[in-house]
């Protein structure tokens, strides 16, 4: 095979250029795979149709173009992965990028976009036309950089404040950075704003497409737990379930879990307790939360709680699933566009907090991973905490977890459902009703 240049040619002065063949590298681009088999089967087996992930793409780079211009802002300068993937769907060893920066990503409002990334990996980007030029990274976090990390953050500040220039102004938002890297920015008289916000809201509204994605992302989550419950029996570990959640994720497409979420019995209140060595037993309650993150990126992250090894739950049991149930049902249906966050706190079913352990939140956003916001119970309130209110569009998870403060078990179940024009849809399919294992 003749060797080519990959598409991303330095079009901005880049220290590197991309060599590895094209029609070789976008053959075997994870990202142009895609989730593969068993995940396509089950989905046309469904009826649902596939994202078009090039859509996808651009509407995601205009959104945060969009925003940049809004704030006057000439680009903004992503570490966190997340956004990374937002802006570009370019991913790279993206849990080890979450605590190691060691790739970064540069977008203009009227410019260009610079992939930053690790030594040797300019090929995984080459999916994505929307992408001017990918650059070797400077890492200069202390892992890689040791004594030397002021030093190599001034090279890096040096290289940014140049495409600042180059771009036509001097004020760049940043997702996050440590204060080396602030303090050099700001010496070559770059103004930082937060960034942060400027990508929470710009992931906050979803397009038609990203939609499609997340009910193919709740389908294989589906078919995840159905594996998953297959193996409920008195007597299997709390870790063991878990795994099989996770090896079905990851066969059709998925990426990895946030949390390990999932307890059985006396585990269960007050909650948050990870999966632990513990056996399950008969008669218990055994909860879990999802938190995955599953094909093309999309966070799925619902909940539900089932009764292992008996015929019917017991009174305490029954009641405390009852309410949960209640409570997340009644909060979906105050859900429409233009009501604000406060009228929802205010108007939402909540029990009483001397009585029962609740959760952290009442609901919050989800697109690739637990995003803005996140809407807290009424005691906990701040007036200048959330702007807005709810708008079409938007994809929100509704959370219950209820166990009393006395004792016995906890129940913990979540909904994730798209805001439409006139209310609600549901996005999370998985049986509501008390399952028996």
């Amino acid at each position: 095979m003749t060797e080519i240049t990959a598409r991303h040619q330095a079009k901005i002065g880049a220290r590197q250029k991309p060599t590895i063949p094209y029609d070789y590298d976008s053959a075997l681009n994870m990202h142009l795979l895609g989730p593969g088999e068993p995940a396509l089967s089950e989905w046309q087996a469904l009826g649902l149709p596939l994202p078009n992930m090039d859509t996808v793409r651009a509407y995601r780079l205009q959104r945060v173009q969009q925003m940049l211009r809004e704030r006057n802002l000439t680009a903004i300068l992503l570490f966190d992965p997340l956004n990374i993937r937002y802006a570009t769907d370019s991913t790279n060893m993206q849990l080890w990028t979450m605590h190691d920066a060691a790739r970064y990503c540069f977008v203009a409002a009227e410019g260009p976009v610079i992939v930053f990334d690790y030594h040797e990996c300019e090929h995984l980007s080459t999916h994505n036309p929307l992408i001017d030029e990918v650059r070797p990274a400077r890492s200069w976090f202390y892992f890689s950089s040791g004594a030397a990390v002021d030093r190599h953050a001034r090279e890096w500040a040096a290289e940014i404040a140049d495409l600042m220039r180059g771009t036509g102004g001097m004020r760049l938002a940043v997702d996050r950075i440590n204060p080396e890297g602030a303090s050099h920015l700001s010496q070559f008289d770059v103004k930082i704003v937060n960034g942060e916000e400027l990508m929470e809201n710009a992931r906050l509204i979803k397009c038609p497409d990203e939609i499609a994605a997340m009910r193919c992302a709740n389908a294989a989550c589906d078919s995840a737990i159905n594996v998953m419950r297959e193996h409920v029996q008195p007597g299997v570990s709390e870790n063991r379930l878990w795994s099989y959640l996770h090896a079905e994720n990851i066969a059709r497409g998925g990426e990895w879990i946030e949390t390990r979420v999932l307890s059985a019995g006396p585990r269960t209140n007050p909650w948050f307790q990870e999966s632990s060595s513990r056996p399950v037993q008969a008669r218990e309650m055994l909860a879990f939360d999802t938190d995955l993150i599953g094909p093309y990126g999309v966070c799925v992250d619902i909940s539900r709680t089932w009764l292992v090894g008996a015929d019917n739950p017991s009174p305490a049991q029954k009641d405390l699933y009852e309410r949960a149930l209640e409570q997340v049902q009644n909060n979906i249906s105050l859900l429409r566009p233009g009501i604000s966050w406060e009228e929802l706190v205010k108007r939402a079913l909540v029990y009483p907090h001397e009585t029962y352990r609740h959760y952290s939140v009442l609901y919050h956003g989800v697109g690739l991973c637990d995003e803005y916001p996140a809407v807290p119970y009424p005691h906990q309130w701040e007036d200048e905490v959330l702007e807005d209110g709810v708008k079409d569009g938007m994809v929100i998870c509704v959370e219950s977890y209820i166990g009393r403060r006395d004792g016995g078990e906890g129940v913990k179940y979540e909904e994730q459902v798209l805001i439409t024009q006139t209310g609600v849809e549901r996005l999370s399919t998985y049986p509501v009703d008390l399952v028996i294992c």
